[in-house]
């Protein structure tokens, strides 16, 4: 289905940006894990805009658990959590109906579902409803542990200096993007399977998935098509798999080795900005101007690394559950 992800740890998403709420449904966590409804803050804060750059829609962002969880355990039934929206000014994107924004999804939604969509701060579309994948990532971060992900903005607007890169971008009305790096350690080895579903074709689906992530590189990347392979090959230090380097990024042949899995993403600009932008009108046929209104960010990648670990924590518990590792590790709890 369009809206799930995952095989035996299932995500499914709904919702709109500015409709009266948004959720996720979780099927296939284990019964007997501790949940409440305070573990999800942490990482929810993390999400929330606040810092220079970001968008000045604040939302409470409050987790309903409605299924799954009774007396703090989940009970191995479906888990659905619902956030309401409440900051919403929908008038703000009235005109985008007929005047897309460039790089956004307006058009390309506009031709997929006939004029039918939810256009209203992009609808199904909007980065919003990454608030179901933080809740998701929530209760794949528990079930993995100790295996810890941890993601961290290291640029953007392709300089490391990011308040500085930020300051501009506000400056000049306009937006930028970054790169995000993530890091898994505490990996057993042995997860994933060779070719389509690989640990790497799988964490790139789910990465693919996050609204403006533009590319993807796992250890060495691109810059391992440079290298000779006598500098490139990682070095096995010991019979746990340890090597003296990380070039593979602690996956060979589609399954990881025992080693940190390290990846980064780019992410692009937000499409929305304040500068005058010319597009098509629609109703015309003919170009016009478009300034965007409404309240948006000018740097999301500040944002998104949260949102990197939770689709990560994702892709780790369902590829667990494959080997059966997560129940194991539930009963030694």
């Amino acid at each position: 289905m369009a809206n799930t992800f995952g095989t035996l740890y299932k995500v499914s998403i709904f919702g709109e940006s500015h409709g009266k709420g948004l959720g996720v449904v979780i099927d296939g966590c284990p019964a007997g894990l501790k949940i409440s409804e305070k573990d999800f803050i942490k990482d929810i804060e993390r999400r929330k805009p606040g810092l220079p750059g970001t968008t000045p829609r604040i939302e409470e962002d409050h987790p309903v658990i409605l299924s799954g969880i009774y007396e703090g355990f989940s009970t191995g039934a479906p888990i659905a959590i619902v956030f309401e929206n409440k900051n919403i000014k929908s008038s703000d994107y009235d005109k985008l109906k007929i005047i897309p924004r460039p790089g956004h999804s307006d058009f390309v939604a506009l031709m997929k579902y006939g004029g039918f969509n939810d256009p209203r701060g992009g609808g199904h579309f909007s980065g919003r409803l990454t608030l179901g994948l933080i809740a998701a990532g929530v209760i794949a971060k528990k079930m993995i542990k100790p295996i810890k992900v941890n993601a961290f903005l290291t640029e953007a607007g392709g300089d490391v200096n990011i308040e500085k890169a930020v300051k501009k971008a506000i400056k000049e009305e306009d937006s930028i993007g970054g790169i995000i790096r993530c890091e898994a350690e505490g990996i057993p080895a042995g997860l994933g399977e060779p070719f389509f579903d690989s640990v790497e074709s799988l964490i790139s689906h789910a990465v693919f998935s996050v609204p403006a992530i533009k590319g993807i590189e796992f250890g060495s990347g691109f810059s391992s098509a440079a290298m000779k392979g006598s500098a490139h090959n990682d070095i096995i230090a010991d019979k746990s798999g340890k090597t003296k380097t990380n070039f593979a990024g602690g996956i060979n042949g589609g399954i990881t080795n025992g080693n940190c899995v390290i990846f980064n993403v780019a992410v692009k600009p937000t499409s929305s900005i304040q500068k005058e932008q010319k597009t098509l009108n629609l109703k015309t046929g003919k170009a016009d101007s478009l300034v965007v209104g409404g309240r948006h960010d000018v740097c999301i990648a500040l944002r998104m690394p949260v949102i990197i670990e939770s689709v990560t924590a994702m892709v780790l518990a369902d590829l667990m559950m494959r080997e059966q590792k997560i129940i194991r590790i539930l009963k030694t709890r």
